[in-house]
């Protein structure tokens, strides 16, 4: 199986990358895994809706040219669909089953997901109604995509 992460903006803080470096670490017994990058879309701090939608549109353009036609993806939005880690994790073994083995997960820049990201996903996906910065749920997702492979696997781990 191969699950990548497609997030906006460049990871700074050293604890946040060596957290998702642990748990790719750990992923690496049930898939390739990986986490793209693609730039943020410099912008001044007041945009208006017009500004908005065209960074985002920007940021959309980059993160469709990581996504092949083959792929699964699951875009992050707090609209999306609010999941159990056992959904999740039910979810992503069906999938397996069913020969889907390219699992792509994409987390937005500050301003969201442009709707032909929205468009091009096959699921959305939600953790939740609060707001987390971007960088920090490239681990909290990488964690649990690790967790479902655990309890999938029937691991303690997940109690």
């Amino acid at each position: 199986m191969n699950v990548k992460i497609i997030g906006v903006g460049k990871l700074k803080e050293k604890y946040l990358k060596d957290g998702i470096a642990e748990y790719a670490k750990r992923l690496q017994k049930f898939a390739k895994f990986k986490v793209i990058e693609v730039p943020d879309e410099k912008a001044p701090e007041q945009l208006s809706q017009a500004q908005m939608d065209q960074v985002m549109a920007k940021e959309g353009e980059r993160i469709l040219s990581k996504i092949k036609d083959k792929e699964y993806v699951f875009a992050l939005s707090i609209k999306g669909k609010e999941r159990s880690s056992e959904e999740l994790a039910a979810e992503i073994d069906k999938l397996a089953l069913r020969g889907d083995s390219d699992l792509t997960f994409v987390i937005g820049g500050s301003l969201g997901l442009a709707p032909e990201v929205i468009a091009r996903a096959n699921t959305q996906i939600s953790f939740g109604r609060f707001t987390l910065p971007h960088q920090l749920m490239r681990l909290v997702l990488t964690e649990q995509i690790y967790r479902a492979f655990m309890i999938n696997q029937g691991s303690p781990y997940h109690k």
